[in-house]
């Protein structure tokens, strides 16, 4: 399935079948196949997800923020049928965040996974994407992996978060580089453009799921956002550096928990 958008022939990861529709969307240089793993299986929900300008099979355009990510996401939730349950994982969450305000009709409920933001642009969380794809741009990419693998950066994720030193080292190898350093850059500078109190405002049955020894993904902003949406449930999963099938099966029972409860 491909969705066309700007001339763009966005790539759609459908699971099909009978089950509730939720559309759950991957994180920054991500690819469905993140959402698969993260959503629980089987035939109760069919999981459909767009992959993102630049991600996966999805051709990279011009712009490349959150907004716009949103806006192509938008175009498949009314192809699958509004409203329906959206969710994802850190900017797949921050994108459903953002519809959740500003396309309040296409959003039944919300499913937040490891968010990245809140409704700030550049966290301070971010930045170490933002100086990676930095690297990426200034260097070959193997002097870049060594100027990061002697940075303060690394030396952090490896005592705060070794999942997330994995997913760096990732970036060096990502293909096509040129475009992954530019997605780093530009998305981890971005935000999903809402305020805390438009958030506040939200009215709409939703799951935050947060984890420790992430520091990318802070479980702070798990804890805010789910402070800030009334009647919201934080669910603190085990960190994948720790207890990686631990983790995805925490995930699927919070998910499916919260899904199943829906009226």
């Amino acid at each position: 399935m491909r969705l066309v958008r700007d001339g763009l022939a966005l790539a759609v990861d459908d699971a099909g079948g009978a089950g509730l529709p939720v559309v759950f969307q991957h994180g920054l240089t991500a690819s469905a196949a993140q959402a698969r793993e993260a959503f629980p299986g089987g035939p109760r929900f069919r999981r459909i997800t767009l992959e993102c300008r630049g991600h996966g099979a999805s051709p990279l355009g011009g712009d490349l923020s959150i907004a716009a990510f949103a806006d192509d996401v938008a175009a498949l939730v009314e192809r699958v049928g509004a409203p329906a349950a959206l969710g994802g994982i850190s900017m797949g969450a921050a994108i459903a965040l953002r519809l959740a305000v500003t396309r309040p009709g296409l959003v039944s409920a919300l499913i937040l996974v490891r968010p990245a933001w809140v409704a700030e642009a550049a966290p301070p969380n971010m930045a170490v994407l933002g100086r990676i794809g930095a690297l990426l741009e200034a260097l070959p990419p193997d002097a870049a992996r060594a100027a990061f693998d002697a940075s303060g950066d690394a030396a952090h994720l490896a005592a705060e978060s070794p999942d997330n030193l994995a997913s760096a080292h990732g970036f060096f190898t990502r293909d096509p580089l040129a475009d992954t350093a530019r997605l780093l850059r530009v998305v981890a500078a971005d935000g999903p453009g809402v305020t805390e109190a438009q958030v506040a405002a939200l009215r709409l049955p939703a799951l935050v799921c947060g984890t420790d020894m992430d520091a990318v993904h802070p479980l702070a902003q798990a804890e805010r956002l789910a402070a800030l949406i009334p009647g919201a449930r934080l669910t603190v999963v085990p960190p994948k550096s720790a207890d990686r099938a631990g983790h995805f099966a925490a995930l699927h029972a919070a998910i499916t928990g919260f899904l199943t409860e829906l009226p």
